[in-house]
């Protein structure tokens, strides 16, 4: 039966930091948070970073903007929000509504303002491995992996699904800790030959229990990236879990896995871009 990898508490364990930081070195953080229209998974994202930033003693700013909102008013407010010094970080919450062209909009972003690393120059980075900042998923990924005391070093990875925002940063991720890492698609043949090899394994494909047993090496590190909502409006991950946790050695859950993770990377993305800018 695999161990649990508890995201939860590692999480808790990483704002704490954060938290510790900014009152001992009395730093100034402000993380500014934009969100168009009324998504309400959006919504609950924000809330839950608000929560994150009171914790951690970073100040919030929220921009609440309504579902018709033009291009130009959005780039107008992320221009305002480049030049604010009160403002160390800004969050454009996806997706957004059609009108609005999502890649443009992170292009405005200021690189050092760009907490989650997706402005094109915070890719380049990561790419060359001189970053400031990792997006925030995959760098919770990373930190779930440490937990397990499991070195990448010299792992057969396996990163299932290629998006910009998880799957490439990740592949990369576990690359520059020298796995041996082999990103697949829709389009790789013999897959669950593929994901069988790994000694960790990461779902990021956003299908509900996508990955089976029968695709899992007996006790890999299963990291499932995914959350789907059932028609029961129960939430699963990309990770059949009843099954594979019998064969794995670690695995996520979901909830619990890597959802609170991705915040508790951005408290220390802002941290960081506020020191940097300090």
């Amino acid at each position: 039966m695999a161990q649990i990898i508890d995201g939860k508490a590692v999480s808790a364990a990483i704002k704490e930091q954060v938290r510790d930081e900014i009152a001992r070195d009395g730093i100034k953080a402000g993380l500014a948070v934009v969100i168009v229209g009324n998504d309400p998974a959006s919504r609950v994202y924000v809330n839950n970073k608000k929560k994150a930033c009171e914790f951690c003693g970073i100040q919030s700013f929220e921009y609440a903007l309504p579902e018709e909102t033009t291009m130009q008013e959005l780039l107008e407010l992320i221009d305002t929000l480049n030049n604010d010094k009160n403002v160390n970080g800004i969050l454009v919450q996806l997706p957004l509504p059609e009108q609005l062209d999502e890649k443009a909009v992170i292009e405005r972003i200021s690189p050092q303002k760009d907490v989650d690393a997706f402005h094109e120059t915070n890719v380049g980075k990561i790419m060359i491995g001189n970053y400031s900042f990792l997006p925030c998923t995959p760098a919770g990924c990373m930190e779930l992996i440490h937990s397990t005391g499991i070195s990448v070093s010299g792992k057969e990875c396996v990163v299932i699904g290629r998006s910009n925002i998880v799957g490439k940063p990740m592949a990369m991720l576990l690359l520059h800790e020298n796995g041996t890492v082999t990103i697949c698609h829709s389009r790789t043949k013999d897959l669950a030959e593929v994901c069988r090899r790994a000694d960790i394994l990461v779902a990021a494909v956003g299908k509900p229990n996508f990955v089976t047993a029968d695709m899992v090496k007996e006790g890999a590190v299963v990291i499932d990236v995914g959350i789907n909502r059932l028609e029961n409006g129960k939430l699963c991950g990309d990770v059949k879990f009843d099954e594979v946790s019998e064969k794995a050695g670690w695995i996520t859950p979901v909830p619990g896995g890597v959802g609170p993770m991705t915040i508790a990377v951005l408290m220390k993305n802002t941290l960081t871009a506020a020191k940097l800018q300090k």
